[in-house]
């Protein structure tokens, strides 16, 4: 059993001390996370309407060349497109909406013929549902001014942000919480693994840390282990051991 897993009347304090100071930087940072992440994902935004040439074309070879675009592109209609949504009224393959938007590709095993069949199906249902009150240039079929084309970007940007606020919110914890072990640890005399370098759990300096490694760990009884990912690793100062801290929690292996 984990070092004071059953001790949970322990653990009250502390876990006080971390509520309170979450909700802390949440009111004082979280805005500011979310913020930065609109202005960035606007300019993203500005950059599919410069490819599409301000949405005029959103054909196949545009995909092609641009898979990673559809999650704005799919913003930009009316109402939003979740994606199971326009894999339906496409008649596309999930699979292939996936890639794109998760690896900016498209399927390997797909077809240039499959692909092109798709990415058309895919263009039609987007441009039959561009949404006019936010490109209003489409309808007197002229060229946007600059205003209007950035406020049209910092619309589908707001819509992009706000389908995935919580994982804004998250990784900018997650940056906070480990910036907080490392100063801890740092504080201790440990000094971080420099970046880039090759390391191992059971072979790292007695002394240093590092952060988001995988630790291999046997599946009981088969003999096969996986990889478990762990926020930020330590060895033990015998060097015989380690230790780790997952999400806020400590824990000591050997």
């Amino acid at each position: 059993m984990a070092v004071n897993r059953d001790k949970p009347d322990r653990w009250k304090a502390d876990i006080a001390q971390s509520v309170d100071m979450y909700n802390d930087w949440f009111l004082r940072f979280a805005p500011n996370a979310y913020r930065a992440s609109r202005a960035e994902t606007t300019r993203d935004v500005d950059a599919t309407l410069a490819a599409t040439d301000n949405l005029t074309d959103i054909g196949v070879a545009l995909l092609r060349a641009n898979p990673g675009m559809l999650p704005a592109l799919r913003m930009a209609t009316c109402p939003p497109l979740a994606a199971d949504r326009l894999t339906g009224l496409a008649g596309v393959s999930r699979n292939l909406v996936k890639v794109m938007e998760r690896d900016s590709k498209l399927p390997l095993r797909m077809s240039q013929q499959e692909a092109d069949i798709a990415l058309g199906r895919i263009g039609d249902v987007i441009r039959g549902m561009l949404d006019p009150d936010i490109f209003v240039w489409l309808e007197r079929e002229g060229v946007p001014t600059e205003r209007e084309r950035y406020r049209a970007a910092t619309i589908v940007a707001d819509r992009l942000c706000g389908s995935v606020a919580n994982p804004i919110i998250r990784n900018a914890q997650e940056k906070r919480q480990l910036a907080a072990i490392a100063r801890w640890l740092e504080g201790r005399g440990f000094t971080p693994v420099a970046t880039g370098e090759r390391r191992h759990h059971d072979n790292m300096e007695p002394g240093t840390f590092t952060f988001r490694l995988n630790v291999p760990s046997e599946r009981e009884g088969t003999g096969r282990y996986v990889n478990i990912p762990i926020d930020a690793v330590h060895p033990a100062q015998d060097g015989e051991g380690w230790g780790l801290a997952v999400a806020g929690r400590s824990q000591v292996g050997r």
